[in-house]
Parts: C-alpha cells; structure tokens; sequence
C-alpha cells in the first residue's frame, strides 16, 4: 500500500519480566523498517525495567510510572503515537511472524484503509501453539459484527490513529471491547487480512477475571445492540461456549 505507512506498535507491561523480551523481538526482528515502538510500564518492580534499558535504543519512547490500570497505560500510549496506525501488543503477546507488516502493506493499493485484521494464535507459557481462537475473524468485519463477541483480538487489529478513541476508563476489564466497536463504528474501509498477524498469550487479565469482564461486555453490548438482542445473542454464544469447550477443554 501507498508510502509505506507508520505503525505505532504500543505495549503495556507491568512486572513482567519473564514474557516481554520475546515481544519486544518479535516487533524489532520486523522486516517493515516503518515502524514506532512505545513501551508503557507501569512502574514494575521486578527487573523488566532493565529489560526495557536493554532495548532502548529500538524505542521510540518508553516511561515506566505508576499508573491507573492497563486502560490508563494503552491511552498513554495513544497520546505518543503518531504512526498512521496504531497495534496494542502487549507483554507476552507477539507479532506472528517476522514479515507480517511486510506482507500486510506490500499492496500497491491507492489509499489505505481504516483497519486491517486478522486472525490470532493462542500460545502457552512455553511457547507453544495452543491452536487459533475459539471465535473466528469474520469473513467481513463491521462494528455490527461484535454484537456476536469479539471476534477479533487487539493484537490482531490495526486501526487509523485518526479514528482511534481514547479508552474508556470507566471500563476496567472489557475496554479494548468497547474502543473496538468505536473504531468500526468511526472506520469506512475494513480490511480482513486473510492470516495470523498475532499470537496471544493464553490467560490475561480478562480471562483471570472473566466474570466481571463478561458483565462489563453485556452492558456494553447492551448499549450498542439493545438489551433484547443481547440477551438472546448471548444463549447462542452461551451454547458455541459449551460445545467447544467439551470438544476442546480450553477456552
């Protein structure tokens, strides 16, 4: 696509010091020399400022301060990019492979889209390939699409910076929920990138937490889609749950 556009690639961590150096390979090692690298840490306390030192150099800006939350962090994070684009990657996620923004931009395309996305690995501690996400990336993505879940992670979605809101602190566990359906709502060219763009680390914050982050997502829901068609859209995604969870044992 047209001149190469900028990424911003954000990443939040807070004491992590185990997980966020194979992130921070996975954006240097990209073949796409466009690229804008924030680290936001929280003001951890366990040696992964050393391990943001290390790479300093690969940054185009890190802070390590206490802060409000990881919603709190990614919206620091915002308001230092100045990318076209702008990716949440954070700590323990990684980008899938070394050429990824190589082959998403090596379209000849006259304009660029709002969002581009795709599909995302899950991982295990060790590396690991789990398998992809129980919900699919849809054929054709729109903000209407998310009544259904969030069928597309954050690792995986690439929106303007133009048209990217702040994250809505009010939120403490379902936020990137509903700055995604923002987005859409805000984007008129979607994109679906047709392969894995990112791997995501299995058992984060709103997976540890899963019971305040499904009410935070039907309230959200609720707002966006109407009570009704949450309600019942929440049996059916209620029932897909179940089944793959017998099949598989994972979620």
């Amino acid at each position: 696509m047209n001149n190469s556009p900028k990424i911003s690639i954000i990443t939040i961590v807070y004491n992590d010091v185990k997980h966020l150096e194979g992130t921070i390979h996975s954006v240097i090692n990209q073949t796409y020399n466009n690229l804008e690298y924030i680290i936001i840490d929280g003001g951890s306390k366990d040696d992964t400022l050393e391990i943001i030192k290390k790479f300093q150099s690969k940054l185009a800006y890190w802070v390590s301060e206490p802060d409000k939350g990881i919603y709190d962090a990614m919206n620091k994070g915002l308001r230092t990019a100045t990318g076209d684009y702008v990716l949440f990657l954070n700590s323990g996620d990684r980008l899938y492979h070394n050429e990824i923004f190589q082959q998403l931009f090596d379209s000849k395309a006259e304009t660029l889209p709002d969002v581009i996305y795709g599909e995302t690995m899950i991982v295990a501690e060790d590396g690991a390939e789990i398998g992809l996400r129980r919900l699919k990336a849809p054929e054709q993505l729109t903000w209407k699409s998310l009544s259904e879940g969030m069928l597309v992670c954050h690792q995986s979605f690439l929106a303007k910076r133009n048209i990217a809101p702040y994250y809505d602190l009010n939120y403490h566990y379902s936020a990137d929920y509903d700055w995604m359906i923002k987005v859409l709502k805000n984007a008129k060219s979607i994109v679906n990138a047709r392969q894995i763009v990112a791997a995501f680390l299995d058992g984060g914050t709103s997976k540890k937490n899963i019971r305040n982050s499904l009410l935070e997502r039907f309230s959200i829901m609720s707002k966006n889609y109407g009570f009704v068609t949450t309600a019942l859209h929440h049996i059916v995604i209620g029932f897909r749950f179940w089944v793959f969870y017998l099949k598989n044992k994972r979620f």
